[in-house]
């Protein structure tokens, strides 16, 4: 069985291991996201959803990972996240600091550099 998964992929390694309820949970929500972004057709997804839930083994279900591809090991940074209702091109309202301590983070700066230049003006003027 030749298979494109790196061989340090577990699904090469341990071939043999069970499939815990937790992997299957994994790769059915990959598979729907997949279906869902049009990365797959009708058949597709119903053979590979069969062969999630129909696998035994970690090496039966090689050919679902080979076939999504490596899932996200990252969230998305939440600069990057795009609104709901937005649409490509839209601007939308600016987001109000999530926590007190970067907007008291910001107030001391601003008032740290308003009396720095209290101070410059004072000492000029005297």
């Amino acid at each position: 069985m030749s298979s494109n998964l790196p061989i340090s992929s577990r699904y090469r390694t341990q071939p043999d291991a069970p499939v815990t309820e937790e992997e299957r949970n994994q790769l059915s929500t990959q598979l729907n996201e997949a279906f869902t972004a049009g990365q797959l057709d009708q058949q597709g997804y119903d053979e590979l959803l069969d062969r999630i839930f129909g696998a035994t083994k970690l090496g039966d279900l090689a050919p679902v990972v080979e076939r999504l591809g490596k899932p996200a090991t990252h969230n998305e940074p939440a600069i990057v996240q795009q609104t709901p209702g937005g649409r490509p091109g839209e601007l939308s309202e600016a987001r109000t600091p999530s926590n007190r301590a970067s907007l008291a983070l910001v107030g001391g700066v601003a008032g740290g550099l308003i009396l720095i230049v209290l101070i410059v003006l004072l000492a000029v003027l005297l």
